[in-house]
């Protein structure tokens, strides 16, 4: 019994001394925007009606940089050069149901997310590849979707990367991204 718990001791304080160290808290901090923006919350609803009208339709995760003084649009991101939108790991959009992206038709799935900014306009790519780091793993013989939008001029500087996903008009979603003084919005139909 003794060697059992010797041996048993020794185990554990092996365990112990490999445990996996706590990664520091990263300086761009992921974030999720939601279509409608609580369907996390759709437990909460009181009637089935509120439940229905939460169950989500877009999900959007991605890390949130800061501008930190840096000169964004031009300077950090060049014009006409693939952008992830944000930082570290690709931006992933999840697509419940089927939509339209200007005149392409994308399943419903999983996706990454890319844009290539320009001085009055950004392309955005829907894109077959996941779980890539920075724009590394971007293959445009992924994309499976493309639109271009004019982008406009914030009233305030935006300090950290934000994305927002709202109804536009009926079955139209706009999927909202600024930072620095720049801000586009896409146009996704749900089908």
């Amino acid at each position: 019994m003794k060697k059992l718990m010797m041996m048993l001791a020794f185990f554990a304080a092996i365990s112990v001394a490999n445990a996996q160290e706590f990664q520091k808290a990263d300086k761009s901090p992921v974030d999720i925007a939601h279509y409608p923006t609580d369907a996390a919350k759709r437990a909460f609803a009181k009637t089935e009606a509120q439940k229905n009208a939460l169950e989500p339709k877009i999900r959007v995760i991605y890390a949130r940089p800061y501008k930190k003084g840096r000169d964004v649009f031009g300077g950090l991101l060049k014009y006409g050069k693939a952008w992830r939108v944000g930082a570290n790991e690709s931006t992933e959009i999840l697509f419940i149901t089927d939509v339209m992206i200007g005149d392409t038709k994308v399943k419903a799935g999983r996706y990454s997310v890319i844009i290539i900014p320009n001085e009055d306009s950004w392309t955005l790519k829907i894109n077959s590849e996941n779980d890539g780091w920075g724009n590394f793993s971007y293959d445009a013989s992924k994309d499976v979707a493309s639109i271009t939008v004019p982008t406009q001029k914030s009233d305030q500087e935006i300090e950290q990367l934000s994305i927002v996903l709202y109804e536009k008009s009926k079955n139209v979603v706009h999927l909202k991204i600024g930072w620095d003084t720049t801000v586009a919005e896409f146009p996704i139909t749900l089908k």
